[in-house]
């Protein structure tokens, strides 16, 4: 027998080889059961505000529709301010426009008041804290007009600016700074001594130690009093408004109950509980984002 005739009998002899079975990731098997823990959550982050959101509107309805003429039923406020609600984005020139416009108008100054006070409230927060004379010197400062209200400032402001427009930026910056500083100086008092002593060892100068050091080890602190700061901000825009007039969420409120118009106040009360809501969260991730999860303790 030839070579050739025996090197094909010996391949057709060997047994076949199975062929190769591609494992799917545990991942991808696990699918069903990861989006029914995705969708437990969701359900649990959202189920109790809406039966609770429910419950209150039920009681709030049962409680004022025997008595029309006073505080208003939910069913009176959707049946009296229902174009307001639906309608957010129409304008007709002047202070007629939606609630959108409104609020918009308060949130730009909102931001402007707001970015001042951060910046001025963070550098006055890292030389309070690092520095011991000038905690001593401005420390009881900030602690006695820090419990001033924002209205108080009001009449100082429009003195100094004699502008509606710089008079409540004023009142925002004046309102929201102070939780600002203090929480700054506090994360800066907070910091180990094991970092300052690295950055003694690594000889660096004072602006490289503020910024690799302070800063990182400081900022849930300083975040924390950003959220407190924009909070303060959106209740001082909306107190100054009432009283300086022109476009603004906070003048809408005014306006609507020098014109007895009590369903429209219920629906701007919403809306400002919301933003300042929306306010809150955006600041809060932003910390989480920039201290990559570390929490103030």
């Amino acid at each position: 027998m030839s070579p050739l005739k025996l090197k094909a009998e010996a391949v057709s002899a060997a047994p076949a080889q199975p062929a190769p079975v591609l494992a799917l990731p545990r991942r991808t098997a696990n699918l069903p059961g990861r989006l029914a823990a995705a969708a437990g959550g969701v359900g649990t982050a959202v189920l109790p505000p809406t039966i609770t959101l429910l419950v209150v509107l039920l009681v709030w309805q049962m409680a004022t529709a025997g008595h029309p003429e006073g505080f208003p039923s939910p069913l009176a406020i959707w049946r009296e301010s229902r174009p307001l609600i639906l309608h957010p984005f129409f304008r007709n020139g002047g202070v007629d426009q939606g609630l959108f416009w409104h609020i918009l108008t308060s949130l730009s100054r909102v931001a402007i008041g707001f970015s001042i006070s951060s910046v001025v409230g963070v550098a006055l927060g890292l030389l309070v804290g690092a520095n011991r004379w000038a905690h001593r010197g401005l420390d009881p400062i900030f602690q006695v007009l820090r419990t001033v209200p924002p209205l108080a400032w009001l009449p100082i402001s429009l003195a100094i600016f004699r502008q509606a427009q710089p008079s409540a930026l004023f009142v925002i910056f004046i309102t929201s700074v102070w939780p600002i500083i203090i929480n700054t100086a506090v994360g800066v008092r907070n910091i180990p001594r094991d970092y300052t002593n690295v950055g003694r060892v690594l000889r660096l100068s004072p602006f490289e130690y503020v910024w690799k050091i302070l800063l990182p080890a400081a900022t849930p602190y300083i975040f924390t009093g950003l959220r407190i700061g924009v909070g303060m901000s959106w209740l001082a825009i909306i107190a100054s408004e009432m009283l300086l007039g022109g476009v603004g969420i906070g003048f809408f409120i005014w306006d609507q109950y020098n014109a007895s118009r009590i369903t429209d106040i219920v629906v701007a009360l919403v809306w400002v509980g919301l933003v300042g809501f929306a306010l809150d969260r955006f600041i809060a991730f932003l910390g989480r984002l920039v201290s990559r999860g570390a929490s103030a303790s």
